[in-house]
């Protein structure tokens, strides 16, 4: 039940960035789509999203909702950058989730005051995969995407969206290894994760930016607080 291993996608990364070196992707071309990867190289998706998030971090790709994903211009390589960040690593993980905080109590808070009835829509069925993966022992990790995704995506804030994909390599895929990781090893919190889930869900629906923010933050707390938990008690190196 753990998050892709990068190893997984380092095939795909490889492939891509051979593809685009060699001219046959050129700037402007756009990728196979996730499934087409998929079944190219015999993977999940959340490996896929892994190896698209990796060549976005580095700029040789952009991505567009409804879209696909695209070889970005030459030069065009992004000057942020965050290194990859192991659980080990506890003063790292401290600063990621001051990050990830910051950025999800504001994309909560506007997802209230700006979503749409489709954006809801949207949400509520991340919502609802989540707990059928709970029901049937599955990590969920694609619905908690999806959840995070969302609410980014109901803030109609493309600056909001474009962050948020670049931290979806570095940092978001350490709050879904949280939450694997809870699942894994202490399954007495699963119903706490998705109460946090609830709550955050919940605030948006009504309206209520301060309640949705301090959800988000909150949620954002607890998982920091569950990825101590589980450095004190299981081996890393399993994941």
């Amino acid at each position: 039940m753990s998050v892709p291993n990068t190893s997984l996608a380092t095939p795909i990364i490889d492939w891509l960035k051979n593809e685009i070196d060699q001219g046959h992707l050129e700037p402007g071309a756009k990728l196979l789509s996730e499934k087409q990867l998929c079944e190219r190289f015999g993977v999940s998706r959340s490996v896929v999203r892994e190896a698209l998030s990796q060549l976005k971090s580095e700029g040789l790709v952009n991505a567009y909702q409804g879209r696909g994903v695209f070889v970005a211009e030459r030069g065009s390589r992004q000057s942020f950058r965050l290194k990859a960040t192991s659980l080990r690593d506890t003063e790292a993980i401290a600063h990621i989730i001051e990050l990830m905080s910051a950025l999800e109590t504001a994309a909560a808070r506007y997802a209230a005051l700006r979503h749409s009835a489709g954006d809801l829509k949207r949400i509520r069925q991340a919502l609802v995969g989540m707990d059928y993966a709970i029901v049937h022992d599955q990590p969920g990790d694609e619905e908690d995407y999806a959840f995070h995704q969302a609410i980014v995506d109901a803030t109609h804030n493309p600056q909001f969206v474009a962050l948020n994909e670049y931290l979806e390599q570095h940092a978001r895929r350490l709050i879904r290894q949280a939450r694997n990781n809870t699942a894994t090893y202490h399954q007495d919190l699963i119903a706490d994760v998705q109460k946090e889930h609830l709550d955050i869900f919940q605030a948006i629906e009504r309206r209520d930016p301060l309640a949705a923010a301090q959800a988000a933050e909150t949620h954002l707390n607890n998982a920091a607080r569950r990825l101590n938990i589980y450095q004190g008690g299981a081996d890393t190196s399993a994941n």
